[in-house]
């Protein structure tokens, strides 16, 4: 059996992602995982490929059928893998010498697909590094930032603009690299005894406390999370950061009953539990609301109610009145780019424009608006910046509900960024967070 080396590794998770739709970040950790044999380096280096190649794929793509006659749709998933990696290394890494890049690349797929089709990926990639050698002229951070921004596509990167104004150059730059992994430790009293407690584990790792959430811990190079210590136990969840100030803007009180209106497998039900709130749960899938009840079980919390509902068509069997609702929206996830980069190629794949998704923004919102009691709150939030479903489903919630009214946010986490502000915006180069938009609601008594 050949010996893994970075190189391959990543060709054969770009490979999942594009056959499977599989996660980028799972399908590299299985990988990692098989290839015991790869040093911290080429782990590291591993990981650079993947992210790196998906977040610009659609620009390397572009440039590698500027020399292919017969354009790339016709070949394999693996073929486009590696001209595509060998495509970001030529264009990107700059310590990685062109000859090398083209010979690993070219070696790769004469032993998978024969000396034929290695000679056409020799001469494209020839090609390729002519064209990388004079890009390089311009400094590394110029090139990334113009190739992610075209590979974002014409709406998204029209609606990032609109949103973020000149910010949205640094938006995309504070993503190209690696993110770390938030871990969300359950007593914020406890993070920096935790963090400690890591550490020793994991020497060759770095933990880092969070910016904008008390209970984060930040994790680099600890390889599996789920096998250090204090996850068994419940003692910290895996979580990232922004989703946690998400589920602590809530201001959730003991005594208090919440609803998780989008819950999902139930990180920010758990985060809002540990205040002492009864927290009840919906979501539209039967599976993640059995992951969810699991994992409160884990970390020892006693979950409240749970509704499988489709809030697009009605409230189902969730009729009660609630202190706080929390509407974590399905959205086009942009603010996740730096940390699921196979968005971009799922995007192509099976496109779904923003306005269906605003319609269904809007619904979910409005319909789950009228679980909250007089006088209670409501947190609306989505994993996206873009004001198409941020500013605008708010203004759309309020016309829809008049008995809603702005208001400053309960949490004192999101508070302490915010201010008085009804609103909050989460982004990767100010917060350290992945992108959010959050906004903040009172109902009238």
């Amino acid at each position: 059996m050949p010996v893994p080396t970075a190189r391959s590794v990543a060709s054969a998770v770009l490979v999942r992602v594009a056959k499977d739709d599989a996660f980028a970040s799972a399908a590299l950790e299985g990988e990692l995982g098989r290839a015991t044999q790869l040093a911290p380096r080429d782990r590291a280096l591993t990981t650079e490929l993947v992210y790196g190649t998906l977040r610009v794929l659609p620009w390397l793509e572009e440039r590698i059928a500027e020399h292919a006659p017969r354009g790339t749709r016709s070949l394999d998933a693996r073929i486009r893998a590696e001209l595509g990696i060998a495509a970001y290394q030529l264009f990107f890494l700059d310590r990685i010498p062109a000859f090398a890049a083209v010979s690993e690349a070219v070696d790769a797929i004469r032993k998978v697909k024969g000396p034929r089709v290695a000679a056409f990926a020799n001469a494209v990639l020839r090609k390729l590094a002519t064209d990388a050698e004079k890009a390089r002229t311009e400094p590394r951070d110029v090139r990334l930032q113009a190739a992610t921004m075209a590979s974002l596509g014409a709406p998204v990167r029209a609606g990032l603009e609109r949103a973020l104004g000149a910010e949205a150059g640094a938006f995309v730059l504070a993503g190209l690299g690696t993110p770390p992994i938030g871990l969300c430790v359950g007593e914020a009293a406890q993070r920096g005894t935790w963090r400690d407690r890591l550490a020793a584990a994991a020497p060759d790792a770095t933990f880092e406390l969070g910016n904008v959430s008390p209970h984060a811990i930040l994790v680099r190079g600890a390889g599996k999370p789920h096998a250090l210590p204090g996850f068994a136990e419940g003692a910290w969840s895996i979580q990232e950061e922004g989703s946690q100030l998400v589920a602590l803007s809530v201001g959730a009180a003991a005594g208090e009953t919440v609803l998780d209106a989008c819950a999902g497998r139930g990180n920010k039900s758990a985060l809002m539990a540990r205040s002492g709130a009864r927290v009840d749960a919906a979501d539209m899938h039967p599976s993640k609301l059995d992951a969810l009840r699991a994992e409160l079980a884990r970390m020892g919390l006693a979950p409240g109610a749970t509704f499988a509902v489709d809030w697009t068509v009605g409230p189902g069997d969730c009729t009660a009145s609630y202190d706080a609702v929390l509407v974590d929206a399905p959205c086009s996830g942009v603010g996740t780019l730096r940390r699921r980069p196979e968005l971009l190629v799922r995007a192509r794949k099976h496109p779904r424009p923003l306005g269906e998704l605003e319609a269904v923004q809007r619904a979910i919102a409005t319909t789950a608006s009228e679980r909250v009691r007089p006088g209670g709150r409501l947190v609306y939030a989505v994993c996206s910046v873009l004001r198409e479903e941020a500013e605008e489903i708010v203004d759309a919630l309020l016309d829809a509900r008049p008995s809603l009214e702005r208001a400053p946010f309960a949490g004192e986490a999101a508070r302490a960024l915010a201010g008085d502000a009804p609103t909050l915006r989460l982004l990767p180069h100010v917060h350290g967070t992945d992108g959010y938009f959050l906004a903040s609601f009172r109902k009238k008594c």
